[in-house]
């Protein structure tokens, strides 16, 4: 069926995918689904808000009075589906198992073993394969937990929905709303899909988790321009949203897939994950390990051919050279360290899902963060009162004047703050929550929630208000006047309670009270008025006014003759702790750049009081950004580093911000909590969710979810994680100088013409031992406290640098000329045989590397003084090494296995002596380098 065939049966009153009606027009099933789209366009319309409700209607082919039928209904099901979301399949615990061989590391084990089975040595290759499954073990069991853990955090969407069907109000599930279906909206509803308003009484709806917006959204039933934005579409009512007070009636013009959060969901489908930091350092490692193992085999077995050695021996010298060269407790390490990581951001309120997140999010540069609820309290607060001749701020439960003073006390409690309080309190259709079951919770509007608490806080009380003046009528709040009023008392005697916007009370007043009693409001004062309004309102505040008057009966005209009381200005609060914890991020070089669905003047407000920034609050808002893109452009890579605050911001172009700065270098951490923030989430570097308040797709894409939504987690992460890659850095550098040691000490002495000073066994026995204990133990070294006061890593930074390298080549070479010495000796001198000189050899070596732990300390610290001195872990490291080399020397069968044989206790003090050589030379070195690093910055 073509586009103008379907729009006749639309113009002859038939729904055209009505199963009767397709009959009658002989339209195939092979049509229908050809022509999908176009029915699916045609009812999903690009901009419902900008038609009047009657086109919507028509086009819906929808009876406003009686809804849809049955067959409508059962027809468009079967079309569009069920309303609802594609759900993420559960991950199968062999795929987070298949994952752990993932690695370059592995890649290399993994061949070593091979080339042991290959040539016979099966208890070497048997013994590698046990260190590869160790090292996938932990790491599947730590990884599995996190992703278990996030799907029991999933839940189905089991609520209910009022719509208008055949004539009659129904309940129905959730999932079973179609295109057309008239929905009647009430207070507390969860919005269950995408919605053009036909009446509206009053409805208020909370879009925080679709649009940023702090603030309810009072919506209205007219008809709109086609270029507005979202944020500002007061006529359309969008899924995952919710009605926080009034009534009304829409008609559904978009479900599951085809609905806004249905488009966020595509473009989190769409957005590509940033491949992972430390995975790209350790591959990049693992590339560079298998070109030195290449080359150290290739030069073994060319001058092993050379030196026409026996085949067999040069079999067994390049085993042992490649099981040198590897680094078996590499992935073991890094897999404990950053478990160990995961398990102390738990402890901090963080669930980690990914291991090498903690790690990545110390790489961080940019921290984009959402404003409500996580810089800020997510609850409206009273911080301001200005009365005629007179102006408090609230500081937690004190009011002070503007001297400072406190005027909290009883009886000295102002009496034109008070009678203003008492006027907020009573013009109020909230409730807090009960004294005697305070979990219930708050009720009602927010901005109505923080008047009564500031009311509380001057044990101003509506149950206790409403005791003395009871309630005879309300005045609802009127969109277009902008005010409510409230009638009280009895008899004769009544008082009359308003609040509303300054714009439309200040009007509607005619005089005002100070201190010396009753005066005219003049139209000059009434604009100082106004302009204070403005002034405030630029600041971010929420401004209310407050006027009364005594009435002569309860049905008297509630907004003429009013007395003006003074404003009562508002905001969400910046959190305490967050001023220090945005300082901490600064001195460490990292922006902190609020995106915000909020109004400009919010978000500039609460950016200036966290002192985002040294200079001037720059802020770019959307619709800025909008008109730059709209001219083939984006603003310059200048003007996006000055700028601050992004206001006003759709998801698309939060996503589109996120990935401009990962162009420009940048790592890029982002905070989000509505569905809004799920596909900025995961494109970023590091997705971070809240916890408490976080929507399931939010968490969905998130690295790590804060479960205390506190931004305090994201700062002690990000040191935690600068930490965790400093202490892989050190492990790797102790790991590879000791293997580099072994390498230096078996090609020399083959090169030489001398016995293999160690089996492959017994490298492989100390890998094992030195490779993991010790270097679990650098793994698990605390935070640097001074590492937040220099900036980020360099993003192109390898693991190892070539200062780097430098240092475990000296360091190797330390090691090697130490226990090649000794080998030499006590075998050329004392004339010891080869199985003792090898049992001399392998003592010295595994000593030598345990001693070599304390080398790895930072230069501008001492001997005594230092992170690795301090670090238990170390120490019950080296006590349980000493023990298992001192079982591979004295329980037989392990001694037999490793081939190792018995010494005197002249061959046990060579060993121990020439093991301490690399731990003084290596001091000596920190020495020198830690003076020269001082002198150079004293001078």
């Amino acid at each position: 069926m073509k586009r103008n065939s379907f729009l006749l049966y639309h113009k002859r009153g038939v729904d055209p995918i009505d199963r009767e009606s397709r009959a009658a027009s002989n339209l195939c099933e092979l049509c229908m689904e050809e022509n999908k789209n176009h029915i699916t366009s045609y009812y999903n319309m690009d901009t419902p808000w900008s038609l009047h409700v009657r086109s919507v209607l028509q086009k819906l082919q929808t009876d406003p009075s009686k809804g849809l039928n049955r067959k409508a209904v059962a027809s468009r099901t079967r079309l569009f589906g069920p309303n609802s979301m594609k759900t993420k399949q559960k991950t199968p615990a062999a795929a987070v198992f298949i994952n752990q061989f993932k690695s370059i590391i592995m890649l290399i084990l993994m061949t070593a073993s091979l080339l042991a089975f290959m040539f016979t040595h099966w208890t070497d290759g048997v013994a590698i394969i046990i260190a590869i499954f160790l090292n996938a073990g932990i790491g599947f069991f730590m990884e599995l937990k996190a992703v278990r853990t996030m799907e029991r955090l999933q839940h189905l969407d089991k609520r209910k929905t009022t719509v208008l069907r055949g004539g009659k109000t129904v309940s129905v599930a959730s999932v079973k709303v179609v295109p057309g279906d008239i929905v009647l909206v009430e207070s507390g509803q969860g919005i269950p899909a995408d919605m053009r308003l036909m009446e509206s009484n009053n409805i208020t709806v909370n879009e925080s988790a679709l649009t940023g917006e702090s603030r309810p959204v009072l919506k209205t039933a007219d008809t709109l321009q086609e270029t507005t934005i979202l944020a500002d579409r007061k006529n359309m009512l969008y899924k995952g949203t919710s009605v926080e007070a009034g009534s009304g009636k829409a008609v559904v013009t978009g479900t599951g897939e085809e609905t806004e959060l249905g488009g966020i969901a595509r473009m989190v489908e769409e957005a590509e994950t940033e491949k992972d930091l430390l995975e790209e350092r350790i591959r990049r490692l693992g590339q560079k390990l298998i070109w030195l193992i290449l080359a150290i085999v290739g030069v073994s077995g060319v001058s092993g051919i050379l030196m026409q050695r026996d085949m067999l021996l040069m079999i067994k010298l390049m085993i042992a050279l490649a099981v040198a060269a590897v680094p078996e407790g590499l992935p073991i390490v890094e897999s404990l360290a950053l478990a160990r990581g995961m398990q102390r951001m738990a402890k901090r309120q963080a669930l980690v899902r990914r291991l090498s997140a903690v790690q990545t999010l110390g790489s961080v540069t940019t921290i984009f963060t959402d404003k409500t609820g996580t810089l800020t309290e997510n609850r409206m607060t009273v911080t301001r009162i200005i009365v005629p001749g007179q102006t408090f701020f609230i500081k937690g439960d004190r009011f002070n004047g503007e001297d400072g003073n406190d005027v909290s006390a009883g009886r000295d409690f102002p009496s034109l703050l008070r009678r203003l309080l008492e006027t907020a309190v009573l013009c109020n259709n909230a409730v807090l929550p009960d004294k005697e079951e305070p979990e219930t919770g708050a009720v009602g509007d927010p901005t109505e929630i923080g008047l009564l608490e500031a009311g509380k806080k001057a044990d101003i009380e509506r149950p206790s208000l409403l005791e003395k003046s009871p309630e005879v009528r309300e005045v609802a709040f009127d969109p277009e006047l902008k005010m409510m009023a409230t009638i009280h008392g009895s008899e004769e005697k009544f008082f009359t309670a308003v609040k509303g916007a300054p714009v439309a009370v200040l009007p509607a007043c005619t005089r005002y009270s100070d201190v010396d009693g009753m005066h005219e409001l003049t139209s000059e004062l009434r604009k100082e008025w106004l302009d204070k309004n403005e002034r405030f309102a630029a600041e971010g505040l929420r401004v209310l006014a407050a006027a009364g008057k005594e009435s002569g009966g309860a049905f008297e005209a509630p907004y003429e003759g009013l007395v003006f009381y003074g404003l009562l200005c508002m905001i969400d609060p910046p959190r305490e702790e967050i001023r220090s914890a945005v300082r901490q991020c600064r001195n460490a070089g990292i922006r902190v750049v609020m995106v915000t669905g909020d109004q400009e003047h919010t978000a500039r407000y609460i950016a200036k009081t966290l002192e985002l920034t040294d200079g001037d609050i720059k802020v770019m808002t959307g619709k800025e950004l909008e008109n730059e893109e709209g001219n083939g452009g984006f603003p310059s890579a200048g003007e996006i580093s000055r700028t601050s605050v992004f206001a006003r911001i759709t998801p698309a172009q939060k996503l589109d911000i996120v990935s401009r700065f990962q162009k420009s270098g940048e790592i890029v951490a982002m905070t989000g909590d509505g569905v809004n923030d799920a596909p900025a989430l995961k494109k970023a570097d590091i997705g971070i969710a809240m916890g408490k308040r976080g929507k399931q797709s939010a968490r969905d894409a998130s690295d790590i979810i804060l479960l205390d939504d506190s931004f305090n987690s994201i700062v002690y992460a990000v040191k935690y994680g600068r930490s965790v890659f400093n202490n892989i850095r050190m492990f790797v550098i102790y790991l590879i100088s000791g293997n580099l040691g072994e390498i230096m000490l078996v090609t020399l002495a083959s090169l030489l013409g001398l016995p293999i000073p160690l089996l492959p066994l017994q490298i492989l026995y100390l890998n094992m031992i030195n490779d993991v204990f010790p270097a679990l133990a650098l793994g698990l070294t605390g935070e640097d406290e001074k590492i937040m006061g220099v900036p980020p890593r360099d993003t192109n930074e390898a693991i190892l640098t070539k200062r780097s390298w430098i240092h475990l080549l000296v360091f190797g070479f330390i090691i090697f000329a130490a226990v090649f010495g000794v080998y030499a000796v006590v075998h050329f001198i004392f004339g010891m045989d080869h199985a003792h000189s090898n049992t001399v050899a392998f003592l010295s070596i595994a000593f030598a590397r345990l001693w070599h732990v304390f080398n790895m300390r930072d230069e501008d610290t001492t001997l005594r003084d230092n992170r690795i001195v301090k670090n238990s872990f170390v120490w019950c490291a080296i006590t349980l090494c000493v023990a298992l080399i001192l079982f591979a020397v004295f329980v037989p069968g392990l001694c037999a296995f490793l081939g190792l044989q018995a010494l005197p206790p002249a061959g046990w003090a060579i060993a121990v002596t020439a093991s301490i050589i690399p731990f003084f030379a290596g001091q000596t070195l920190l020495w020198i380098r830690g003076y020269l690093k001082r002198k150079k910055k004293a001078g």
